[in-house]
């Protein structure tokens, strides 16, 4: 067992060493589990450790390593198998553990897709077999091949041993002439018991579960040991196809059992966020009747042709998502409550907690999110937790479900001293007694010292120099805090003057403690490297609240140079006009990061530190995509009306992508309007000004998207 720190409580040193930590504890777990088939830690550790590693990539999106756990599916095929590789990616499923990330789900498959909360959207659910994904290739109806998922790109042939399981033909008769079936090797409870106790009459080491006895038995190199074993196999998926199964996940499940597949009898289709959770805790309750094992339920958008609209991400399919069981609960004393600071002056409040193992890790802190939370209210007012509170005292329920910081889950009232009073979330900020204002729609109170605080400077000036920002060599959060606390850098063009300011005389780097001659001259070599940044960098590097690593590339493209973004934001100051239009335009922009954006350019102080900064660096125009024969690049669009045929977001998305400008309203800098149906104020203005309008078809025909 080992105590982590909390992710928000990590300097970029520790951060570091833990992303190391964590990915080759995570490669020798995914090695255990997938290649040597005796897993190291349950699923719920792995889980956790796997969510801890991607919320420390979130803070600290510099320091993602190239052989991120985030970024992988499976483990490398082992050796003694023949290679062989999946024409179609054997992707991994994104996971839920609450209720709350199904309807999140949903709401953001809706988002996508442009349906309203009230449109019928109907999802398969069926039970999460825990055993190993094993993908069958059939050609002119032949079984030809059958690989382990290994990393997703490329499996172990085991094509001899799938041909000794009963549950898989063969020969099917009616299918496509290329068919990939996709399913779960597993073993029943009952199977398992028999053969365990076949191994211990003839002295051989039982397995341990029947996961690991289904994966050593399908991967054994030599195929009559696996016909001696009791597999099964459950169909859940397809990868190649010559020819469509059906219209729908349902309607391809069941010409899959037509084709001689079995398919999980539980399978269902619910229309819903609230009828997939129901059906989720019906399974959860027979679980143990089952006769086989699963860790959760698969949900899955019914209709084919959305999920191909929907499409994946780097390793997940954003249509479907694994509902997970629970993982392991503990209760424990509340110690303390404690406040921190953020870079964007946002009062976290943390538990301090009585050791308590939780998911094999000693957990002695917990996030309490922020006031509402600790007063037992969502951000809208309604109760959680029955409206119990959160006190100093209180004997509180601690889970990992997933999540990398614990969560306190509930409270026992029976339990609460009776000295305990209320949590009052202070008014000012504990770092530098600045008031401490909650705006109204914020979920957090924030410090509003700004520049003043030194909490918000230090966390700033380390986001500054953090990996995605300038990164610097030689100059990380250690010193970047053993500067500000002597007073050596309290913005950031302060770092580049300072070899004016202490390269000689009586104060030199080269005599602090910790450094020497050589150490001060690669650091100011490290600085002067970085006198040249690109345009996003520059922009990231500010730390200006809801601009994150993406956003900040999104920006730097669509403007193109720094002198152009700081004229366009200047223009923008009252948060109207076209340049604010224009920064609504950005696809992905929104009106509260653009409000923020705005704001820091425009603050004088904020924007006086910047300009000191700039003076000193030379920001390279951002690199415009390659949009070579494409009809609309350097152009600038508005779309306007109702879209029919894609939603807002993927014409924009489109539009991007060919090199135009989207702006949010018509100007005479406006080169094309494309009106759907409802077109307004807009399609006539352009008319009067005399720009083209073409409809929702043409433009599709314009960019070959027909």
């Amino acid at each position: 067992m080992s105590e982590e720190i909390a992710v928000e409580r990590l300097t970029e040193a520790q951060a570091r060493a833990e992303l190391a930590r964590l990915a080759d504890v995570l490669a020798r777990a995914n090695a255990a589990y997938h290649v040597e088939d005796a897993p190291v830690m349950s699923d719920a550790a792995f889980d956790a450790l796997k969510a801890r590693n991607a919320a420390i990539e979130a803070r600290f999106p510099a320091l993602k390593r190239a052989d991120s756990p985030s970024d992988q599916v499976g483990a490398a095929p082992a050796e003694g198998f023949a290679k062989t590789r999946h024409s179609v990616r054997m992707l991994s499923l994104a996971n839920a553990f609450e209720a709350e990330d199904i309807v999140e789900f949903d709401a953001r498959i809706r988002r996508y897709l442009g349906l309203s909360d009230s449109a019928p959207l109907a999802y398969t659910s069926e039970p999460k077999i825990d055993g190993l994904s094993l993908s069958l290739r059939y050609e002119a109806g032949h079984l030809v091949t059958a690989a382990t998922r290994g990393d997703g790109e490329t499996g172990e042939n085991v094509t001899a041993n799938a041909h000794t399981i009963a549950d898989i033909p063969a020969w099917i008769e009616g299918a496509p002439d290329i068919l990939e079936v996709r399913g779960e090797v597993y073993m029943s409870h009952a199977d398992f018991e028999a053969l365990n106790a076949r191994q211990a009459e003839r002295g051989d080491k039982p397995f341990a579960n029947p996961r690991n006895a289904a994966a050593g038995s399908l991967r054994q190199l030599d195929a009559t040991i696996t016909a001696a074993r009791p597999l099964r196999f459950f169909a859940y998926g397809w990868g190649e196809t010559s020819a469509p199964l059906a219209a729908t996940q349902m309607g391809a499940m069941a010409r899959l059992g037509d084709l001689g597949f079995q398919t999980n009898p539980l399978t269902t289709l619910c229309n819903g966020p609230t009828a997939l959770i129901d059906h989720y805790r019906k399974i959860e309750q027979d679980r143990a009747t089952l006769g086989y094992d699963i860790d959760g339920v698969v949900y899955k958008v019914n209709d084919l042709s959305l999920q191909a609209r929907l499409g994946f991400r780097a390793t997940t399919p954003r249509w479907a998502i694994a509902h997970k069981f629970p993982a392991e609960l503990a209760w424990t004393r509340l110690v303390a409550i404690d406040i921190q600071v953020g870079r964007t002056g946002a009062l976290s409040p943390v538990a301090r907690l009585g050791p308590v193992t939780v998911g094999g890790v000693v957990v002695r802190n917990a996030t309490l999110h922020n006031e509402d939370y600790i007063a037992g209210r969502d951000s809208k007012g309604g109760l959680i937790r029955e409206g119990r509170d959160i006190r100093v005292g209180d004997w509180v329920q601690v889970y990992r479900a997933g999540d990398v910081i614990p969560k306190i889950a509930d409270v026992d009232l029976s339990k609460r001293p009776a000295d305990a009073t209320p949590y009052r979330f202070p008014e000012t900020c504990p770092e530098c007694g600045s008031e401490a204002r909650r705006e109204p729609g914020d979920s957090v109170r924030r410090c509003m010292g700004g520049l003043i605080c030194p909490a918000q400077a230090v966390e700033r000036l380390k986001h500054f120099v953090s990996r995605a920002a300038f990164d610097i060599e030689g100059l990380g959060a250690k010193q970047v805090e053993a500067f500000y606390r002597d007073g050596w850098i309290r913005e950031p063009a302060d770092i580049f003057t300072l070899e004016a300011r202490y390269g000689q005389g009586l104060q030199q780097l080269k005599n602090r403690e910790g450094w020497g001659e050589k150490s001060a001259k690669n650091l100011f070599e490290a600085i002067d490297e970085k006198r040249k940044i690109s345009f996003s960098r520059i922009l990231f590097s500010l730390g200006i609240r809801h601009v994150g690593e993406q956003a900040s590339s999104l920006i730097a493209r669509h403007y193109g140079t720094w002198a152009e973004f700081t004229a366009a934001m200047d223009s923008a100051r009252a948060l109207q006009g076209p340049e604010w239009e224009r920064l609504l335009g950005i696809d992905g922009v929104g009106e509260v990061m653009a409000t923020s954006l705005v704001q820091a350019m425009t603050e004088p102080h904020e924007r006086a530190s910047i300009d000191r900064l700039t003076a000193h660096l030379e920001v390279e125009a951002a690199a415009r995509p390659d949009t070579s024969g494409s009809p609309v690049a350097g152009k600038t669009l508005v779309f306007t009306g109702t879209l029919e045929k894609m939603t807002r977001a993927e014409a924009k998305a489109r539009a991007e992508a060919l090199g135009a400008k989207v702006a949010g309203s018509v100007s005479a800098r406006t080169d094309l309007l494309i009106a759907g149906p409802g077109a307004g104020s807009k399609a006539k203005k352009a008319v009067e000004l005399g720009i083209e309008v073409i409809d929702e078809d043409a433009w599709l025909a314009l960019v070959g998207a027909q």
